[in-house]
């Protein structure tokens, strides 16, 4: 399937009133150290927490008539988006997740009436078991990136930058499977061919960055990461978010687990925000020097807040944070 703007614009209608439209703040903090307006898309206002609820629905809303349950693997967000949309129509849904997995997002979609499987630890594992479940049990698939709808309906929130701010410069997307950077991208370049589009992504198990460097889709080991949002693989298969991050992004940026805690109290501490590490890897990538020179305004989308409070609590505290063999050495903020 070729995707297009009007894939995206058919895609707003489909999940109005489903999905929010969010805001787009300005961070006088991130601007004063940017040199340009940096600007919040707060996807953290969706009812479920993250922007993952707008593919999902769309996704959900345009299933044939007569299914009767969903399944997807996910690392919780599009889970929780899957569970709400099927909730919405009143089908059945099934989440496959591997055990690297917080609770917390495992507890949110369970709150939601969906049932959750846990399979292994990688996302691949997942995916396997939400694949055996089509076949055993006849649910249909929804894939948390390679999905057109589920990338129209991120794409979404392209639309809503430019309209809010047509000037901006360079937006910062956090990349795993690519849904979202493919989406945003594509409405990107249709509307503003000249804006930059900059994938960002944690150092250890980035699947998108290592299959662009490759060429085509590559394994990667997983491992826990502040940002367990990106996690996961591409698919060795992908039809779809490869194809789009490769020739739409302009760059692809890697930041370091200290560097997306230290990002992390900075979004808690200046803008007053509880947000997942996935969501703060665009100013992780600001902080670190890591960015291209902006010429306009710059947008980092902030996807969600579904974050462990327990873990949230000791990086914001300044406390040593245990990720498998990575102890990431915790720094009171300022000091």
């Amino acid at each position: 399937m070729t995707l297009s703007l009007a894939n995206i614009l058919a895609a707003r209608n489909s999940i109005y009133g489903t999905a929010a439209r969010t805001p787009l703040i300005l961070s006088p903090h991130l601007s004063a150290l940017a040199g340009q307006d940096f600007l919040l898309k707060l996807e953290t206002t969706q009812p479920t927490g993250a922007f993952k609820l707008r593919g999902a629905a769309n996704a959900v809303f345009n299933l044939p008539e007569g299914t009767t349950g969903v399944t997807c693997c996910s690392t919780g967000n599009h889970g929780r988006g899957v569970a709400f949309a099927a909730r919405a129509r009143g089908l059945r849904a099934v989440i496959c997740m591997s055990s690297l997995v917080p609770q917390t997002k495992i507890d949110g979609i369970e709150a939601l009436g969906a049932e959750v499987r846990i399979k292994g630890v990688s996302q691949d594992e997942a995916q396997a078991e939400s694949q055996r479940l089509c076949q055993a049990e006849g649910l249909a698939e929804i894939s948390p990136f390679d999905d057109p709808f589920v990338i129209a309906g991120q794409g979404t929130i392209g639309l809503e930058l430019f309209e809010d701010r047509p000037e901006i410069d360079m937006v910062l997307v956090p990349l795993s499977g690519g849904g979202l950077a493919a989406g945003i991208a594509l409405a990107v370049k249709a509307i503003s061919p000249k804006t930059r589009v900059i994938g960002i992504s944690m150092d250890r198990g980035a699947a998108m960055h290592a299959s662009v460097r490759a060429g085509h889709p590559v394994e990667v080991e997983e491992v826990a990461s502040l940002a367990d949002s990106l996690g996961g693989g591409i698919g060795l298969e992908n039809r779809l978010s490869f194809a789009l991050c490769r020739d739409l992004l302009d760059d692809i940026v890697l930041v370091t687990e200290a560097e997306i805690y230290h990002a992390m109290q900075t979004l808690y501490y200046e803008d007053r925000m509880v947000a997942e590490g996935a969501s703060a890897v665009g100013i992780a990538a600001l902080e670190a020097g890591k960015l291209p020179k902006a010429n306009g305004p710059i947008a980092s989308i902030i996807t969600g807040r579904n974050v462990d409070m327990t873990a949230f609590t000791d990086i914001i505290n300044g406390r040593d944070v245990s990720l498998g063999d990575l102890t990431i050495a915790g720094q009171p903020y300022g000091a």
